[in-house]
């Protein structure tokens, strides 16, 4: 008897997703709770695990397709014991097998290993998995590239979109074009930010701060941080906890505009934006103001390898009352970020760069400073107050000792 595989709930408010990829083809045999597809939602991509053991008998969907909660996409014909270890057993479909080496796109992939390989540019067909049934893992691909094994040239223009390893392009170049779908992620992306341009009225203000002293002391006590904690404590803590302390003064920086009203809150919910193989992501820090600096590093820390990993959650990213973006990690020196509705601001930190900057005392010296960057919205927040609140991160970076008495 056939069981149906059902797209599972998503989240609060999310009630359809994309068929981002199929990990089973038919005939594949599977475990319960085995992944066999990946969803993408508007914000997170997602795997859909086997409702129970058996074998893999037909796809309903193909990917690409819009899919609500609920709704049937694959089949699965029970099977255990003698019946499953003989399904397991088998030979893989002519369809799955015959595909020339060069077609990436016919080996079957876990979203964070596709994410690597396309990463690396890398031919999976050329590692050896040793993953369950001889999947390739991240693990694989990671060795296969730290052996010094080199990436092929890769040429883009196939119907899915795949990269499809190939030989040097002939003298004089080639004009190859590539047409790959959007994911859901980065449409939503597109419209939030577009919508945050239409709607609000932007204004960004700037600042830049000398960043000796946090310098200083993360080479001071970085050691004994990581030895207590566990965690190396980098720049973002200092941030995040400036950031409360400069919300706290100016409070309508943390605040929202929900129709004719103001929401303000006591609590501070940070949004940090972090990269993702599929676009930007915002997981949030909840209570941020109430952490010390080494539960802030360790949710960061946590944030970025399940941003890697394609495993943060709808739970991870909602709700948030500011944003810290830092595109100093990329190498930026200065930007001006917009905003993630309906909060009413964003931070953006940039590249620690050594400047020349003259002293009180009128001498001149090489110091590392930092371009802040405070964009927000307009109709909610006033010039004096944005360049206030920046003045606030600027004095208690310049000073830590500010982030432990509450100056």
């Amino acid at each position: 008897m056939a069981t149906d595989v059902k797209v599972p709930v998503l989240g609060e408010s999310i009630t359809e997703a994309t068929v981002g990829e199929w990990l089973k083809q038919p005939g594949d045999a599977v475990d319960a709770d085995e992944p066999i597809a990946s969803l993408e939602t508007d914000k997170v991509a997602l795997e859909v695990p086997a409702p129970e053991a058996g074998t893999l008998s037909e796809h309903l969907v193909a990917v690409g397709d819009t899919v609500e909660v609920g709704a049937i996409i694959a089949k699965i014909e029970a099977g255990s014991g003698a019946a499953a270890s003989s399904a397991k057993a088998a030979p893989a479909p002519a369809a799955a097998k015959a595909e020339p080496a060069a077609d990436a796109s016919s080996i079957t992939l876990s979203p964070a290993v596709r994410r690597l390989v396309l990463e690396y540019g890398v031919d999976p067909s050329k590692i050896k998995g040793t993953g369950k049934d001889g999947r390739l893992t991240k693990d694989d691909v990671e060795q296969y590239v730290k052996t010094g094994a080199e990436a092929p040239l890769v040429e883009k223009g196939t119907a899915k979109g795949a990269e499809v390893p190939t030989t040097a392009p002939a003298a004089g170049g080639t004009r190859n074009e590539e047409r790959v779908r959007m994911t859901r992620l980065r449409q939503t992306v597109a419209k939030r930010l577009k919508e945050a341009q239409d709607t609000a009225a932007l204004l960004t203000t700037f600042n830049d701060v000398d960043m000796t002293a946090v310098m200083e002391t993360r080479s001071k006590y970085k050691e004994l941080f990581a030895k207590k904690h566990g965690v190396k404590l980098g720049f973002m803590g200092f941030f995040a906890k400036a950031a409360c302390l400069a919300l706290k003064d100016v409070p309508s920086v943390n605040a929202q505009i929900d129709g004719d009203e103001i929401v303000y809150h006591d609590y501070v919910d940070i949004s940090v934006a972090v990269s993702a193989p599929n676009g930007l992501v915002v997981p949030v820090i909840r209570n941020a103001e109430a952490m010390s600096f080494a539960d802030v590093e360790n949710t960061i820390g946590d944030f970025g390898k399940r941003a890697k990993d394609g495993t943060l959650t709808m739970a991870d990213m909602k709700g948030g009352t500011f944003t810290i973006s830092n595109g100093g990690v990329f190498g930026s020196l200065m930007s001006t970020p917009i905003i993630n509705p309906p909060q009413s601001a964003v931070l953006g930190l940039h590249r620690i760069e050594q400047r020349p900057v003259v002293m009180p005392d009128g001498s001149i010296e090489a110091r590392p400073m930092m371009y802040l960057a405070l964009s927000y919205d307009h109709r909610l927040i006033d010039g004096r107050e944005a360049v206030t609140f920046l003045v606030r991160i600027k004095e208690a970076i310049e000073d830590p000792t500010r982030l432990l008495i509450d100056l």
